[in-house]
């Protein structure tokens, strides 16, 4: 399937989207395109901005996303993306990345409410906050703990290519789903060393004989409207391992649980330092005054900042 899919798209940038720290299973190409598998689902994306050429997509990427590390980049242009097909774009990856959804309402809004996130916004206006699978999501997050993003990433692939399943080949790789809960809930931490997890691997089995013994629906009914930010936050935090951080994380990046306001090291110095909040508890109570049900949103764009400004 190499069928190739363009679209126009405003609040949009492919670096921003993928490199925010909210999914691990994006590889940044040397085109700049990322290539990707979400449930089973292998995708290479483009981003085209508006005003550029494409040249067999090489010399318009690369002028695109060769500066964005020093100043802010060009968020409306053209998406492409290779090998899917206009059936699954329109049932799956539309929905995935978030394309139906006004950020530009959400960043007028945001902008509103004080200058530093004004300027936050124009550092990382393109991006969209994935829908992820929730099981992909929780055990993504668990491994995040105390962990940096290459180092992340290679655990994932390794716990995919070790204990998932083929996926597809494309790009001359194989590509391997995330093993699924009864696959773990089976296992023994030791089992996973090859993974280099270190103590997040008792995690990772705890939390996967819970999913296995309430059954994969309890999880991904936390997603639905009916169920409150803060039944399901209560409900993660019984799995093993999983905090606050974490369960806050899942709830953004895998229930639309928009007022979700993720606190790591990162955010805590956002906070500190533009906003002059001190702890924790100080912290979740601007973020929900003054962001509202858009904290999610508002966490993204200031992480983005911040790891990009320092």
């Amino acid at each position: 399937m190499e069928r190739v899919i363009q679209r126009q798209v405003a609040d949009f940038h492919t670096d921003h989207i993928f490199d925010c720290g909210q999914a691990f299973r994006w590889q940044r190409q040397r085109d700049g395109s990322y290539t990707g598998i979400a449930e089973g689902r292998i995708v290479n994306i483009r981003f085209i901005p508006e005003g550029e050429k494409s040249q067999g997509g090489t010399k318009a990427d690369s002028s695109c996303f060769s500066d964005n590390r020093k100043r802010p980049a060009p968020c409306r242009g053209r998406i492409v993306l290779s090998n899917t097909s206009e059936e699954e774009f329109e049932g799956f990856w539309k929905k995935y990345l978030d394309l139906d959804r006004d950020y530009g309402a959400i960043k007028r809004e945001l902008s509103q409410k004080d200058p530093v996130m004004k300027e936050a916004i124009r550092w990382g206006g393109g991006i969209r906050l994935l829908r992820q699978e929730k099981w992909e999501a929780l055990l993504s997050f668990l491994i995040s703990q105390n962990n940096h993003i290459p180092r992340i990433k290679g655990c994932i692939e390794a716990l995919s290519e070790n204990f998932g399943e083929k996926a597809g080949q494309y790009q001359g790789r194989w590509w391997y789903s995330l093993p699924s809960p009864k696959t773990l809930a089976s296992m023994e931490p030791e089992d996973l060393s090859i993974c280099r997890l270190g103590y997040r691997a008792k995690y990772l089995i705890g939390t996967a004989r819970q999913v296995e013994r309430d059954g994969l629906p309890a999880l991904e009914q936390m997603a639905d409207p009916a169920v409150s930010y803060e039944e399901a936050f209560e409900y993660l935090t019984r799995f093993c391992g999983v905090g606050p951080k974490v369960a806050s994380c899942v709830l953004l990046f895998s229930m639309e649980k928009y007022k979700s306001f993720p606190l790591d090291v990162w955010m805590k110095r956002v906070m500190e330092r533009l906003y002059g909040q001190k702890t924790e508890k100080e912290m979740k109570a601007f973020a929900e005054n003054t962001f509202g049900d858009y904290g999610g949103f508002a966490q993204q764009y200031l992480f983005y900042y911040i790891r990009q400004t320092g």
